[in-house]
């Protein structure tokens, strides 16, 4: 598409980003990116899974530079992303590998192990906290020091790594075990996604799917738009082991060479939906299918949408739009979304001049 040049463009968009950066410290106050880090945990968390990368620290330095703006924050992440290395791929991880800090279940009261709260929003009032807007250093170390005396002394939940809700109905028959698939997965940051895709892809894609279009997209399968209404067999926030094979050891290393290289921080959920299995003229069968999803940090709602679209997109046969995976899958992507939307505040004179004329030699045939 051909677009006018505009005269004196240089320094008017060299004004503007000069006005960009004068609006961010117009009020002479200095946000410091481990301000960013420790108080905005929940939209670090958000832009790094949308980003594809777990750094918390380059997250909050993007959120400080987009002055809190979650899609711009991801763009600079993703391009900060692309600069870097991919020198190992780490080991494949099971959920149940989690040092576990919230686990909860939805389909039993009680599990082995327990049901572990942990740190979450689901059991406050949603009510303002005007005390916040005066709150000093003294009162953030009164609460850490209130929180440390009061569970002194008492057993906390267990941080072992616990089996999965889920191994148990497998062990009833109540469950069928996965036929496990040891292909190598695609990278949909390295290869561009077609269609039908991989599991694998779908996973990835939801993963970094903007965490708004998501959730509404597992809603609207709740609400109508598609077949899928689970109830989550499990949820687990927890640290994930990371590890990285032995790259001198050879095709033979064992994981028992393997690179331990730090943790991060996920959630991870299992859904499990009732489907209807014809066994004869008029006769069903009930059996449970999985849904899956997995986000960085603790990104509850989004992974539990991710869970039920990954089972909306194994039933595509679903006349459904949220079972459509060239549907789903290419309109979640915070980035590309921004993109094409933002790419309107171009200049498009050409185009909209020729429809113009066409307007105007349509009325002028139309006089009497």
């Amino acid at each position: 598409m051909a677009y006018v040049a505009v005269r004196g463009g240089q320094a008017a968009i060299e004004a503007s980003i000069h006005r960009l950066g004068w609006q961010r410290a117009r009020g002479l106050t200095v946000l410091g990116v481990v301000a960013c880090r420790e108080g905005l945990q929940a939209l670090v968390d958000q832009v790094m899974s949308e980003a594809s990368l777990y750094d918390e620290d380059t997250a909050a330095l993007a959120i400080k530079q987009a002055e809190g703006s979650p899609e711009e924050a991801v763009f600079l992440l993703r391009a900060h992303r692309s600069t870097l290395a991919r020198k190992y791929y780490s080991r494949a991880m099971g959920g149940e590998s989690l040092r576990l800090e919230r686990r909860i279940s939805a389909c039993f009261k009680d599990i082995p192990g327990g049901q572990i709260l942990g740190s979450s929003r689901d059991y406050t009032h949603r009510l303002l906290n005007g005390a916040l807007v005066e709150e000093t250093l003294d009162d953030l170390e009164r609460l850490v020091a209130t929180f440390e005396e009061t569970v002194d002394g008492i057993p906390l939940p267990s941080t072992d790594r616990l089996p999965k809700v889920t191994e148990y109905l497998r062990q009833e028959g109540l469950l069928a075990r996965p036929v496990p698939d040891l292909s190598p997965p695609g990278d949909v940051t390295k290869q561009y996604l077609t269609f039908p895709a991989r599991r694998s892809e779908r996973l990835q894609t939801l993963t970094r799917g903007q965490t708004g279009a998501v959730s509404a997209l597992g809603y609207a399968s709740m609400r109508g738009y598609g077949s899928v209404h689970p109830t989550v067999s499990e949820l687990r926030v927890g640290l994930m082991p990371v590890t990285v094979p032995d790259p001198l050891g050879g095709s033979d290393a064992g994981q028992d060479e393997d690179y331990y290289v730090g943790e991060i921080r996920v959630t991870e959920v299992e859904s499990l939906i009732p489907v209807a299995v014809p066994r004869g003229p008029g006769v069903f069968d009930l059996r449970f299918d999985l849904g899956y999803g997995c986000c960085f940090g603790q990104n509850e709602t989004k992974t539990i949408a991710m869970s039920i679209l990954d089972q909306c997109l194994e039933t595509p046969e679903e006349p459904y739009p949220t079972h459509d995976e060239e549907f789903v899958l290419s309109h979640i992507d915070a980035v590309e979304t921004t993109g094409f939307l933002s790419h309107l505040k171009l200049p498009h004179y050409v185009t909209f001049q020729a429809k113009l004329d066409a307007l105007r030699h349509q009325a002028s045939r139309e006089k009497p």
